[in-house]
């Protein structure tokens, strides 16, 4: 089995002014040519460390891919720390010329030796043409020396790496992995890690020798990912298949998906199923739960609007709550979210109506009411009935104002998930 590893190369990613995104995007696609990452490594600029580095995971894995240090400017030494690694020269490849050539001329720029040195590759090397940029990419037989193991350096800027890894390296790469990976995420929400643990220790006791469950916990909920690695891919897709389905009917009161599908993606399949119209009344979210919602292209065939009703004013009037009633019990309160839904159900025409009105923080608590704390509304037609049912809730969260925001706006999701959920079991 072929292992790899990931460099990337750039100060910038050790001081934190930007986030390594390359590396997550390479790892995920190398798993899907069964090649699994053995590290992921940031590294200076500095020549002699990124020589080091180089050498030590040649010396683990089978390929290295570097990204980054490529361009024209002074701090991009990649391409000399592999001529020094390797003792090898620099040779001008045709081709990458040719796109350097082509890419110049059509900006109505004379070409320079600058951009001429762009389509210069060590000796040795499969050259990666870039149809994004001026630099060349390489793939690399590293020789004896290092048991005749891959380098593949490529440019570090996103769209020229995603080009170059799609249209040359994975296709290389395909021709000489010879296992298949299949990953599967089944996606939970509402129940903690531990918890989903005792669930399916039964299903991890008794897994198919390749196949490995991992727990992904996250601010939206807990990803159960399993993995199963094989050389036919029919047996990985069966083994895969029977673990994921599995873990889902053990923890099915918490499963809103097997697969790639969002929380959002569900709920919309699910208003589509039960011919539901949606509409959104968000105090502490601002916004968020709708933006979530229309975030999935094809929403506005169920989502039909949202109010934003940060001051009780607001909710007075766009909403129809009572001033009795936010007196009485105050905006955050199971009884004014309830009202909240209500109003929003009725002026907006939608079938079903979330709500939500919390304390985000850092400010605005009583101590009856501390930060972090949430009440959640939701209204719904009923077919035969005299009016709306309505239902509310409270909940409380534990974090900053942006992760509390999240939190509340999940919990605003999973109350309408459950919610169609009852429903769709009851019409089976």
């Amino acid at each position: 089995m072929m292992h790899a590893e990931i460099v990337s190369i750039g100060d910038e990613l050790l001081k934190g002014q930007r986030v390594n995104t390359n590396a997550a995007s390479i790892a995920a696609m190398l798993s899907l040519e069964g090649v699994p990452v053995r590290r992921i490594t940031a590294c200076s600029d500095r020549e002699e460390e990124m020589q080091e580095v180089f050498s030590e995971a040649l010396g683990r894995s089978e390929l290295v891919l570097v990204t980054g240090g490529l361009g024209p400017t002074r701090d991009d030494r990649t391409r000399n720390a592999v001529l020094k690694l390797l003792n090898r020269g620099l040779t001008l490849d045709p081709g990458s010329l040719r796109e350097v050539e082509s890419r110049v001329f059509a900006r109505g720029r004379e070409m320079t030796e600058l951009m001429r040195s762009q389509a210069m590759v060590v000796e040795g090397s499969l050259a990666i043409p870039n149809t994004k940029g001026t630099a060349a990419g390489m793939i690399l037989n590293c020789g004896p020396r290092f048991s005749e193991r891959h380098l593949v350096l490529m440019p570090g800027v996103p769209v020229e790496m995603q080009a170059m890894m799609e249209g040359t390296v994975l296709p290389w790469v395909r021709e000489r992995s010879g296992t298949t990976i299949i990953h599967t995420p089944v996606k939970t929400i509402g129940v903690g890690e531990a918890t989903l643990a005792e669930m399916i220790v039964s299903v991890e006791d008794a897994l198919p020798e390749g196949t490995t469950v991992a727990y992904l916990p996250h601010g939206a909920g807990v990803d159960v990912m399993v993995s199963t690695i094989a050389e036919a891919r029919e047996r990985a897709e069966e083994d895969n298949a029977a673990v994921a389905g599995a873990i889902s009917r053990l923890a099915a009161e918490f499963v809103y998906a097997v697969g790639n599908r969002s929380l959002e993606e569900t709920i919309l399949d699910m208003l589509r199923g039960q011919q539901e119209t949606l509409a959104i009344a968000e105090s502490c979210t601002g916004g968020l739960v709708a933006s979530r919602i229309t975030d999935v292209a094809g929403s506005s065939g169920v989502f039909t609007g949202g109010f934003v009703v940060y001051s009780n004013i607001a909710k007075e009037v766009q909403l129809g709550v009572s001033p009795g009633l936010l007196d009485a019990f105050g905006a955050v309160s199971q009884e004014v979210a309830g009202a909240m839904a209500l109003g929003c159900l009725r002026r907006s025409g939608a079938t079903i109506a979330i709500a939500t009105t919390g304390i985000a923080g850092p400010g605005g608590a009583t101590p009856d009411k501390p930060v972090g704390m949430l009440a959640l509304g939701l209204a719904r037609r009923t077919a035969g009935s005299q009016g709306p049912h309505v239902e509310s809730s409270v909940l409380y969260m534990h974090g900053d104002r942006h992760q509390n925001k999240l939190r509340f706006s999940q919990a605003a999701l999973r109350m309408l998930w459950e919610a169609l959920r009852r429903s769709g079991s009851s019409s089976e």
